[in-house]
């Protein structure tokens, strides 16, 4: 047999030919110039004999597809099936394209089929030409479609098979697929489509919560998903067999599953939280459309819902297919298939593979520039507490990548030392020597800094102060809480306040707040230094909103428990399960790249969600470790020597801590 393909090198073109190919006889596949290189490629990986597969050059835009006279003499009459698959499939695409390539290319491509006098013609549709269809689509209704204007998708696809149906002259069969993704053997896809724009919100959220936590989402209706194997499949059996011409089918599931359990699978499979409460978007129902259409409008929410699609890469059509009100009835389909051992398999055998192909190959973040020396290179970087510890880290860090570290601490001897070290590594570093408990010290700091680079990129607020001591032993010690205010709060503060002003007139800045993972779960004895890492949080929340326009960055890092010299005194940490200044540094380089606006482990997400759910739950658990972990002499006002020598922590005690690991007690 003699075969004519348009969208050969196309996804489902590429399978298609492949199993084509298996049936013998001369595949003429339509090609431009420009991509002839690229059909060479797939012939060179497909099991082909010599002149099996032949590009056609030609042009879905021309008239007769650009294909010259003598080539349609010499084609005329010799072939039994055309395979007309080229078409724009993007969300994203404006109604141009999809005109041009849905509606003139299927034109075109029905005016060569005439005047080849074609076996059989067959159109890969969409079940987008059903429109918005309210109820069971059949796959012999075509004028029942409705809602066609919602997307160009929806109407240019009803036009193309309007046009096969009513213009071609020859013999003619027509393949709805559902959403097509990747094969169910290898997970190979070639775009993000479907379900896979919802694959960054799922890692988002693996980032941030166990994945035995439970969550709240939409439950939807039901979406029709196809692996790409199974449509090209479907499309070689059912274009061979007889006494199908003139007829529809439906490449569908005939068991398709509701958008949130589709959801929930690709969550399984990327060990994310699950929805364990999924609410049906029908529930929204009770408002009348035009009064959702007139709020969904309104410029604060559009801004806020189209702020939150594109951060997360959800172009905002594609959120028509979590309610879609069309189910499909294949009845064609399964009829053609019967005894043919080709069927859709169930997603929950292959989302796994989608998911690791997704992750490994077309995940977006992995064609970014995701180093350090890009997001900081030749940038002036600010780390405050840089003379040891995370900072100290951190510093030589962002020196490594390019940028230019001022190095801010109290002692200047020690920071010289890091500067040595950083320059000796063959980068730059300046040291401006500050009291940032003292606010006309940094003050005076920040203007010689503006005055000596006339800007900061990047300002690391990394000098603390903590103090682990119960209230019971704070009654006479309001000055533990003065201290930890003046440096970590006010310090921090008149430092933002410095430098904020010249970052919002270039558009460009980037503020990194170390914050701590105590915030989330109110560990107890560390009232004043919670409090004072609270006020700091709440005020960089508070005008996030306000410099948003000028392109300035705040994130907050939730640090876990990190074996520094400020936990020393407190002896029982010795045996407590840390991070290391170097994995602290790395959170703070990592938010550098990526400007997040908060950056936490997984158990303080979880510490500051169950607070919200069940704060009485939150206090007794609390409560459980204040009773395990005793005072530390230094709480205590005891000086080395004096007193009792501080216990080891129970058995009990440590493994409390190991299963709170990080948390500081």
């Amino acid at each position: 047999m003699d075969y004519f393909v348009t969208g050969g090198t196309g996804f489902i073109g590429r399978y298609l030919i492949e199993r084509l190919l298996k049936r013998g006889g001369t595949l003429h596949v339509l090609v431009r110039e420009g991509s002839r290189g690229k059909l060479e490629e797939l012939i060179a990986g497909w099991d082909t004999g010599e002149g099996e597969v032949l590009p056609v050059v030609g042009d879905l835009n021309q008239p007769g597809l650009g294909i010259a006279d003598a080539e349609i003499d010499r084609l005329k009459g010799t072939v039994d099936h055309f395979y007309h698959l080229a078409a724009v499939y993007d969300m994203e695409a404006d109604d141009e394209a999809h005109r041009l390539a849905n509606v003139e290319g299927t034109m075109h491509a029905v005016e060569l089929a005439n005047r080849l006098e074609v076996g059989c013609f067959h159109l890969a549709s969409s079940i987008a030409a059903a429109g918005l269809f309210k109820g069971t689509w059949r796959e012999d209704m075509f004028d029942e479609a409705e809602d066609l204007d919602r997307h160009p998708y929806f109407r240019t696809k009803h036009e193309s098979e309007r046009i096969v149906r009513e213009q071609l002259q020859r013999p003619w069969r027509v393949y709805r697929p559902g959403i097509v993704v990747g094969d169910s053997h290898t997970g190979e896809m070639d775009k993000i489509d479907g379900p896979y724009y919802f694959f960054k919100l799922i890692q988002r959220l693996r980032s941030v919560l166990p994945p035995w936590v439970p969550t709240i989402g939409f439950e939807g209706k039901q979406i029709n998903v196809v692996p790409v194997d199974f449509a090209a499949d479907a499309i070689d059996h059912i274009s061979h067999e007889e006494g199908l011409d003139g007829k529809a089918f439906h490449l569908t599931d005939p068991n398709p599953l509701r958008a949130g359990q589709i959801l929930n699978l690709f969550a399984r499979s990327a060990h994310a939280p699950q929805t364990s409460m999924r609410v049906d978007p029908q529930m929204l129902d009770i408002i009348p459309p035009a009064v959702r259409g007139g709020l969904m409008m309104l410029p604060p929410v559009k801004r806020i819902t189209d702020t939150v699609l594109e951060d997360l890469g959800i172009p905002r059509d594609v959120l028509i297919n979590i309610n879609y009100p069309t189910r499909f009835d294949c009845s064609n389909t399964l009829s053609a298939l019967e005894g043919s051992g080709i069927a859709v398999p169930p997603l929950a055998t292959y989302a796994d593979k989608l998911w690791d192909y997704w992750e490994r190959n077309l995940d977006p973040d992995l064609f970014k520039d995701r180093s350090l020396g890009g997001a900081i290179g030749g940038k002036v970087v600010m780390i405050t507490g840089a003379s040891s510890g995370i900072g100290y880290a951190a510093a030589l860090k962002a020196g490594e990548a390019g940028a230019t570290v001022l190095l801010v601490a109290r002692s200047a001897d020690k920071l010289e030392e890091t500067k040595a070290e950083i320059e000796e590594a063959g980068g730059t570093a300046e040291i401006f020597p500050c009291d940032l408990s003292d606010i006309e010290d940094v003050e005076r700091m920040g203007n010689e800094v503006l005055l000596a680079h006339g800007h900061v990129d990047v300002l690391v607020n990394n000098a603390g102060r903590s103090i682990r001591r119960s209230v019971a032993l704070s009654y006479d010690r309001f000055h533990d809480f003065e201290r930890t205010m003046q440096l970590n709060y006010f310090g921090a503060l008149k430092l933002i306040l410095t430098l904020l002003p010249r970052m919002r007139e270039r558009k460009s800045g980037h503020i990194i707040n170390i914050s701590s993972i105590g915030v989330q779960t109110n560990s107890p004895r560390f009232s004043a230094y919670v409090a004072s890492k609270a006020a700091l949080d709440a005020f960089s929340r508070t005008i996030a909103s306000e410099i948003v326009d000028d392109k300035v960055h705040i994130t907050t890092i939730h640090m876990p428990l990190v074996r520094t010299p400020m936990i020393a005194p407190t002896k029982m940490y010795d045996a407590f399960p840390t991070i290391s200044p170097d994995e602290a540094a790395e959170m703070i380089t990592g938010a550098m790249i990526s400007k997040p606006k908060k950056v936490a482990t997984k158990l303080g997400n979880f510490g500051e969600a169950l607070y919200t759910i069940a704060p009485k739950a939150s206090d007794a658990l609390l409560n459980t470790g204040y009773k395990l972990f005793p005072e530390s002499k230094a709480a205590k006002g005891e000086k080395p020597g004096e007193g009792e020598a501080d216990k080891a922590p129970s058995t009990e005690a440590v493994a409390f801590a190991h299963l709170l690991r990080g948390v500081h007690w």
